[in-house]
């Protein structure tokens, strides 16, 4: 039988905001990451997870860490 996996990473980085406040640093980050000015970088992977399900879906693992 045939099984596909799925396989996810969590990737994370820190930038510096300037603001008034905590909602208006949420907002600019928020702003900065979809106008592609915060780029997170592909090496600082802080998780990995995957799940497996078999071709007929009878069988699935649970999401786990590895």
């Amino acid at each position: 039988m045939n099984y596909t996996t799925t396989i996810e990473e969590t990737v994370s980085d820190t930038f510096e905001v300037e603001a008034n406040n905590l909602n208006e640093a949420t907002e600019k980050a928020i702003q900065n990451y979809n106008e592609a000015i915060f780029i997170l970088e592909l090496g600082n992977v802080t998780a990995t997870h995957m799940q497996a399900v078999s071709e007929d879906e009878k069988e699935d693992s649970d999401w786990f860490e590895f």
